[in-house]
């Protein structure tokens, strides 16, 4: 059985139109190239994101999936989050980039990335899409927010149905736990290898510390969730480990993020429905 092909890329303008003419839904999946620890790709947010929107949409059945946006923003750390990282006040770090980082991560200053995601949406919108689901890789505080603001503005100013959530299953994402290169993201970057990328390796957990030694948050770039509130975990140590993490962790994980997704299309679909009615 041929898989019905939904990368927007890849269609001619006959079958995006049938695509179209069956719902007009779009999935856009957002998030930036960003410096991952040692261990994993630079590009473990925009993977992950692409291939949620792609399984939501082929399970659905509708809907077609376009081109990724390698964009994504972040801000400098306030003190108190420094603390919480393991940094002194008055320290100057942007988003992941700690100084032991060896590359720099691709951020785009706010208002930039603001406005390229609103470029794009107002694209779509003019195309005839009502249902647009933005699945969005990066959980910085200002992307989030830069995205909730644009979705109530078009949702709210367009006709079209504009929503948006954090690439990680919804119990993670929505308690502000979520990590960053620890077990999650580290199990999903497993799971791609084996299933995407046809045993490509693109995770390498050679490149972290024996375990005998303990991840600190500031010597790796790796956090646990409580590493971005104000109450971090002790030492400042990893309790998620990217060391225990699995590729069957990360299908357990990719599948209910991908079930989150369709529910949110579904909804999307159905109050597009409801208003034409």
């Amino acid at each position: 059985m041929i898989e019905r092909e939904v990368r927007y890329e890849m269609l001619r303008p006959a079958q995006l139109r049938a695509e179209f003419e069956r719902a007009p839904l779009v999935f856009l999946p957002v998030a930036p190239l960003e410096y991952h620890g040692p261990h994993l790709p630079v590009g473990t947010d925009p993977i992950n994101a692409t291939q949620c929107a792609l399984e939501a949409c082929r399970q659905l059945g509708q809907g077609v999936v376009m081109p990724t946006l390698f964009l994504g923003t972040e801000r400098e750390r306030p003190d108190w989050m420094l603390e919480s990282l393991g940094f002194q006040k008055g320290d100057w770090v942007i988003g992941m980039d700690f100084p032991t980082a060896t590359w720099k991560s691709h951020y785009y200053p706010e208002h930039i990335f603001g406005l390229m995601v609103a470029a794009t949406l107002e694209m779509l919108i003019s195309q005839g899409y009502r249902a647009i689901v933005i699945v969005n890789g990066h959980g910085a505080w200002n992307q989030l927010e830069t995205l909730d603001r644009l979705a109530k503005h078009y949702t709210r100013t367009s006709g079209a149905v504009v929503t948006w959530k954090l690439a990680v299953v919804l119990d993670i994402s929505e308690k502000h736990l979520a990590g960053h290169a620890d077990l999650v993201e580290t199990s999903l970057m497993l799971h791609y290898e084996k299933t995407t990328f046809d045993g490509q390796k693109i995770v390498d957990l050679s490149a972290l510390p024996p375990r005998s030694v303990p991840i600190r948050y500031p010597d790796f770039s790796v956090v646990d969730g409580p590493g971005f509130s104000e109450k971090p975990s002790p030492g400042r140590i990893v309790q998620t480990d990217p060391r225990d993490a699995t590729a069957e962790k990360g299908k357990k994980i990719f599948e209910d993020t991908v079930k989150m997704y369709v529910g949110i299309a579904t909804d999307a679909l159905q109050k597009v429905h409801s208003t034409k009615k």
